[in-house]
């Protein structure tokens, strides 16, 4: 039994050197979800702030009404439809890098979560805070900056946390535009060996190993927000 367990291992990952489709499926999930994190946390920020600022000024009510709709459609379709729209229709004709494609999908997708935990953030904080603000003459964006951004952050880092392992997570459709990420590399050696007991189970193994981490890092941050707090 020991014997076939070696031989199965073996012909999953050493022969033919086919460890080298888990490394660049595990090198493009990281690239993929790290690029798309920071597109998302962007673009979240501004779609919450510009409704944000239309709720408080009045103003801005064309791009307000903009990014309720663009909210109300990214979570109101799946992740894989909108990757799909993204590379057979919109970037059909553009020469682009398949694994950029992704990033943009799925940064694109993420944003719409992360706008809205930072809508509630911010309307977490107290009104009064606000109003001293601006009668002491701060601008929006300096109270933005300044007092609402910072307690926002703080008060929703768990939401955001959650958000990131998703996000991560979910790249796992990526393999169905033909990216080689954790999952379709999992699939490719099992394709080819017709043995998907091992392929699987590592890469199960590595995506708990990153959301595992992800989830130690947040609480540390957490930890050290809330303890400059009182201080």
């Amino acid at each position: 039994m020991i014997r076939d367990i070696k031989d199965s291992l073996y012909h999953s990952l050493v022969y033919e050197n086919r460890y080298e489709f888990i490394l660049e499926g595990l090198k493009n999930t990281i690239l993929i979800s790290f690029l798309a994190v920071i597109l998302g946390v962007a673009l979240g920020i501004i779609l919450a702030l510009s409704i944000h600022y239309h709720k408080e000024k009045g103003k801005l009510k064309f791009l307000s009404h903009i990014s309720k709709i663009y909210i109300a459609i990214i979570r109101g379709t799946p992740v894989l439809l909108q990757l799909m729209i993204l590379y057979y229709i919109i970037f059909r004709t553009v020469n682009i890098d398949i694994v950029l494609v992704g990033m943009i999908a799925f940064g694109m997708n993420s944003a719409a979560y992360v706008a809205e935990i930072i809508r509630a953030g911010i309307d977490s904080i107290e009104k009064g805070q606000i109003e001293a603000a601006y009668s002491l003459g701060l601008s929006y964006f300096s109270i933005v900056k300044n007092i609402i951004l910072p307690q926002a952050i703080r008060n929703i880092l768990p939401a955001l946390g959650n958000e990131f392992i998703t996000l991560v997570k979910e790249t796992s459709v990526a393999g169905y535009i033909g990216i080689i990420e954790l999952t379709k590399a999992s699939d490719i050696i099992a394709s080819t060996t017709y043995d998907y007991f091992f392929p699987l189970i590592i890469v199960a193994f590595l995506y708990l190993i990153m959301t595992l981490g992800l989830s130690k890092i947040l609480k540390r941050v957490e930890r050290i927000l809330n303890k400059n707090v009182r201080n």
